[in-house]
């Protein structure tokens, strides 16, 4: 089982003539691993609500050493657990949980935004305003989302 930077587990797909891992930590930790293993950098996206991924160079992460963006419309924004204003955003989101702490049970268990306990955590905004948490792996089954990720492609032998 391959793993990223964090011990967790990388996506593996077959297509064509290689094999693609994505779901690296950082543009670091891919780099890492197709030098380890001969492999190359290359971008991948995921459209339509589908997990099948398309090599593509749309988002231009390599050359932003990106590993992870989300376009969904400009009205839309998702905020990566590893981008800089990843905490202000979650901080934020706490203060919320505190205030539902102080509700009932059942409204505390319908308004839970428990961010802590979701792996690899994308916080959403619409028109600059908290939408939902989501994790990474399900970013990529929204329908109107194209999810980009930074891959390792080696050949399939």
């Amino acid at each position: 089982m391959e793993t990223n930077a964090y011990n967790q587990k990388l996506n593996r797909y077959v297509l064509n003539d290689q094999i693609v891992y994505t779901g690296f930590s950082s543009f670091e930790d891919a780099q890492q691993c197709a030098s380890k293993k001969g492999g190359i950098l290359v971008e991948v996206m995921f459209k339509d609500g589908n997990d099948n991924p398309e090599i593509i160079d749309e988002a231009g992460l390599i050359e932003k050493k990106l590993h992870y963006y989300v376009y969904a419309g400009d009205e839309y924004k998702f905020i990566h657990s590893s981008d800089p204003g990843f905490r202000k955003y979650a901080d934020e989101l706490q203060k919320i949980k505190a205030d539902n702490d102080k509700t009932s049970p059942d409204e505390r268990y319908f308004a839970n935004f428990e961010i802590e306990n979701i792996e690899d955590p994308i916080i959403v905004l619409k028109n600059d305003h908290f939408q939902s948490v989501t994790s990474r792996e399900r970013s990529k089954y929204l329908k109107h989302a194209r999810v980009y990720e930074l891959g390792v492609s080696l050949p399939k032998s």
